[in-house]
């Protein structure tokens, strides 16, 4: 008898988060780290403080949000997992506990600080 396998779950997360990252990763960097500081295309304000916040209380924007964090984390700790064995770390339960609670912890973190922001 086979024995169930938790892995399909971690593969799906960090396929998420990798699709997520290669499409919009650059439009991220792009639109938070060179448009808005300079102002384009839609003014110096677009990227507000205020904006931003009523942006975090909206619930699309709190599910954004969530997603993209969580998603990019779990990618990440799905990729430092697997690279540990590259470089000469053997991959067993400890270094899969803490690569995949890092991501988990994570997640938590945003969901809590999402939800405090109110809205």
């Amino acid at each position: 008898m086979s024995r169930r396998s938790n892995a399909p779950i971690f593969w799906l997360l960090f396929g998420a988060g990798g699709m997520l990252s290669a499409l919009l990763a650059p439009a991220l960097v792009l639109a938070t780290g060179l448009a808005a500081p300079l102002g384009w295309p839609f003014g110096a304000d677009f990227m507000s403080y205020p904006r931003m916040l009523a942006f975090a209380q909206n619930w699309i924007g709190k599910g954004f949000i969530f997603v993209v964090i969580s998603l990019f984390a779990w990618h990440a700790m799905h990729r430092i997992f697997h690279s540990l064995h590259d470089v000469g770390v053997h991959s067993g339960a400890v270094a899969k506990l803490v690569c995949y609670g890092v991501a988990l912890v994570l997640t938590g973190v945003v969901l809590f600080g999402l939800l405090a922001v109110g809205g």
